[in-house]
């Protein structure tokens, strides 16, 4: 079992508040991917997890245990980091058998990094060991190799390999895909899943990249201003994101954020346009949000925005739309399948329909706002 609490964790850098009273529960073999901006504090609250650094309050748990003031070592966490960190001189075998040898785990005395020790009896459980962990990553052919003999992914395999060879609580991983190039990112996104899945481990993963977190996690935490916005599955943040930040960082393209007013009628107004879309506030101004694909080319009517084409992203089989409205400083990004109806050109005058079962509305604060059709709708279903 590996439970994992963190409990109003705080930690100021010189007057600096990085981290603000965060509460997190993390369940056994769970995947959990802390997500945000550079600087919200999110690999602080990792290396506090992982006992390199120190929380100035509060209390880090780990099955219901307080190891808040425990070293690192002791934890039996494992970190893997954006650089791989592998030793250069040594081999991968080296490498991996490295951190067997310095926790002592197969013999009292410890044991020489290199050298002639193949013959040895106390060696052949760490070679047990270690061929076990390559055999699952499928890196057993490169383990007498060094790591300026390897390619940017399988030396982020061989990293994988060295935090996974002694059986650690849970896996500590702070963007360790960055340095990989995009398609091979895609790779081992799909990689690290399946590995989750093999080792029904625990892991806590730190990225900046979005698309990271809505593709490899079990829940998601949101961070920003050192706090957590959001707390949640994929699905739930990107369909029900708790306030505008997160609704803005969750989702590529982003969110079309536009301005709005509620009417008398307590009816969602975007310019002339009056949706048949109700807000439960009295503020006068509010923004809504609209996702790409929740927004659709239509005939002229007085339910749609009219503008221009101003811009097309050609993705193959998606097509994104950059639509100017007028007096909105933003375009409307509006997605088509690339075989879907007829295919603007740039300058088109083309008419933009929101559905009004996606669209989100946001307070002049930024909290969200509970939106609801016509009464007779929420009768009929």
């Amino acid at each position: 079992m590996s439970n994992i609490r963190l409990n109003t964790i705080t930690k100021k850098f010189g007057t600096t508040d990085v981290l603000k009273g965060v509460d997190l529960d993390i369940d056994d073999k769970e995947f959990v991917t802390l997500v945000g901006p550079s600087g919200c504090g999110k690999s602080t609250l990792l290396r506090i997890l992982a006992g390199l650094e120190q929380p100035d309050e509060g209390q880090v748990i780990i099955d219901g245990k307080n190891v808040t003031s425990m070293r690192p070592a002791d934890r039996n966490l494992s970190m893997v980091f954006q650089s791989y960190a592998l030793y250069p001189h040594l081999t991968i075998r080296q490498n991996m058998m490295t951190p067997l040898k310095l926790r002592d785990l197969s013999t009292s005395q410890r044991l020489p990094l290199i050298g002639p020790f193949l013959a040895r009896k106390e060696y052949k459980e760490l070679f047990s060991q270690v061929d076990r962990t390559a055999k699952i990553l499928k890196i057993t052919e490169l383990l007498d190799r060094k790591p300026g003999q390897l390619s940017g992914g399988q030396r982020q395999r061989a990293a994988l390999g060295r935090a996974m060879v002694r059986n650690p609580l849970a896996f500590l991983m702070d963007e360790p895909l960055s340095n990989l190039d995009a398609a091979l990112r895609v790779h081992m996104r799909a990689e690290l899943t399946q590995l989750h899945q093999r080792l029904g481990a625990t892991f806590v993963y730190v990225t900046h990249d979005q698309a990271e977190a809505l593709t490899m996690s079990d829940r998601m935490a949101v961070m920003m201003h050192g706090k957590i916005l959001q707390y949640g599955s994929p699905e739930d943040i990107y369909q029900n994101p708790a306030n505008v930040e997160v609704a803005k960082f969750i989702g590529s393209p982003a969110i079309n954020i536009l301005s709005a007013s509620v009417n008398d009628y307590a009816q969602i107004c975007i310019q002339n346009l009056i949706l048949d879309l109700f807000a439960p506030t009295q503020e006068p101004n509010i923004t809504i949000g609209a996702r790409p694909e929740h927004l659709t080319f239509c005939d002229d009517n007085p339910t749609a925005l009219t503008g221009f084409v101003q811009h097309i992203e050609n993705l193959g089989a998606d097509l994104y739309y950059h639509v100017k409205i007028k007096d909105e400083q933003r375009p409307l990004i509006v997605r088509s399948a690339a075989g879907n109806g007829k295919r603007h050109q740039i300058d088109d005058l083309v008419h933009v329909k929101f559905d009004l079962n996606s669209t989100l509305a946001f307070a002049a604060d930024g909290t969200r706002l509970q939106t609801h059709r016509k009464l007779m709708d929420e009768l009929a279903s």
